[in-house]
């Protein structure tokens, strides 16, 4: 059974605790996932990570990888270029079975999309009544219960934006590289910051390293390459704010299937090659995120 332990300081110790203040979310150490490469997609809210994740998922899956998707969003959206609906939650399949876990089968839970990625939404609880990181846990108990992970080789996380709570932090606890999605503006770059101080803390209790970050719907990447120098991260990608990347979304298409948009070929070629970038291994980022105060100035206008 899954357990989840929230308590404040002074609390027992997981090898160490995340940080002064922190509230401490542990999974159960027995739901790892062993043999994938994972990642969790971190970003300000509203920022295009289901975007970033879907096409990378697809991208993975164009190289030969095989591929899982898990969205960690109440709004259970991640998937939805990848498989054309909004599929049901864990968390509503679970309350359809009045959370008796014998009675699920894989089909119940995980949907089939584009080019063979697997799909699941882990959904949430209705707001102000429980903790996202719970429902995380659960999910991918089920995917190990049903030996899911056994045969996957990308696992990748879509992680909600803007809260910092267990939802914001299980990802962490199963994941290899953290990438953080940003755009070349003020309020993106300044969530990047407090996500990096996040995956720190993480870092000292879980495998998990900051992978580096990749712009998305922006002209320009100037801010950004600022503040990776002075903090030590570095970009990935760049993805610009393309009329014909808003469209996939409203006909719930990936990139790979948009054959009518000439000026994606270039994106799709940057997915590829980040696809094959982030299966090589890459570099892990020891960045040092800025004080509050620090990051209003650095990024300020006279």
């Amino acid at each position: 059974m899954t357990t989840l332990d929230i308590t404040r300081k002074p609390a027992p110790r997981h090898k160490a605790d995340d940080g002064e203040g922190s509230v401490q979310v542990h999974m159960d150490p027995r739901l790892t996932i062993d043999r994938a490469k994972v990642f969790a997609v971190y970003g300000k809210g509203g920022i295009g990570k289901s975007t970033t994740s879907s096409n990378l998922s697809a991208a993975f899956s164009l190289i030969g990888k095989r591929v899982l998707q898990i969205g960690c969003d109440p709004k259970h959206d991640s998937t939805f270029t990848l498989t054309k609906r909004l599929v049901p939650t864990v968390i509503d399949v679970l309350e359809g079975v009045e959370f008796h876990t014998e009675e699920l089968r894989p089909e119940d839970y995980v949907y089939e999309g584009f080019n063979g990625v697997m799909c699941v939404e882990a959904g949430g609880p209705p707001a102000g009544t429980g903790c996202g990181g719970y429902v995380v846990g659960q999910t991918v108990k089920l995917l190990k219960e049903h030996h899911l992970l056994e045969d996957t080789d990308v696992v990748i996380f879509d992680v909600l934006g803007d809260v910092v709570c267990g939802g914001f932090a299980a990802p962490l606890q199963h994941a290899e590289r953290a990438l953080i999605v940003t755009a070349n503006d003020f309020d993106s770059i300044f969530a990047m910051n407090r996500i990096i101080a996040a995956i720190r803390a993480k870092s000292k209790n879980y495998d998990v390293r900051l992978g580096g970050c990749i712009v998305n719907r922006s002209a320009g990447v100037d801010q950004v390459d600022r503040f990776g120098e002075a903090v030590g991260l570095s970009r990935l990608a760049h993805f610009p704010d393309l009329d014909a990347i808003r469209r996939s979304r409203l006909k719930k298409s990936t990139l790979f299937e948009m054959d009518d948009c000439p000026e994606l070929d270039a994106v799709r070629a940057d997915y590829l090659a980040l696809a094959e970038q982030l299966w090589a291994g890459g570099k892990v980022h020891e960045a040092q995120p800025m004080k509050d105060r620090d990051i209003f100035d650095f990024l300020g206008f006279e």
